[in-house]
């Protein structure tokens, strides 16, 4: 089995040059809106997943502030419910930052944040949340204009 380390030694120029290659056209709007939307998914996937996950959290209840916060960061790290989304989260807030630092702001912040509210009230929905009524949907059409033309607008 080959390593990644293993082919970086015996490929160093080649592994190096597909990297360069990526970061160079991140900056191309068609490379980086894919990685938005894969932040978005992994954001607006797992936000509604984490606040089940997080259900009971109110019957924690200890004397002092500390006591308290302790006890409740040990429910949530052994409720694997809240700690499974937690982390996928995690990489998704990565791979954010990463593309932040390899695409234009201008588009990575509006679409990424925009896409994953959208994404996270679809989860929702399948989860059976309700989500609101015509100002929501309101909301969701002048957020759809925006992440158009700000989209559009880029060169």
């Amino acid at each position: 089995m080959i390593s990644i380390f293993s082919f970086q030694k015996q490929y160093p120029s080649t592994l190096t040059a597909l990297y360069v290659d990526l970061v160079l056209h991140m900056n191309d709007f068609s490379i980086s809106v894919p990685w938005c939307l894969l932040v978005a998914i992994f954001w607006g996937v797992t936000n509604p997943f984490m606040k089940r996950g997080a259900d009971g959290i109110e019957t924690v209840a200890e004397e002092g502030r500390v006591s308290q916060v302790l006890h409740e960061l040990k429910y949530l790290l052994l409720n694997w419910k809240y700690y499974v989304p937690f982390l996928l989260n995690q990489f998704g807030s990565v791979l954010y930052f990463w593309t932040l630092s390899t695409s234009n702001l201008s588009v990575v912040v509006p679409l990424t944040n925009s896409l994953t509210f959208l994404i996270a009230s679809v989860t929702g929905r399948f989860l059976g949340e309700e989500i609101g009524g015509a100002y929501f949907y309101l909301g969701v059409s002048l957020m759809l204009a925006g992440i158009f033309v700000s989209t559009t607008s880029v060169e």
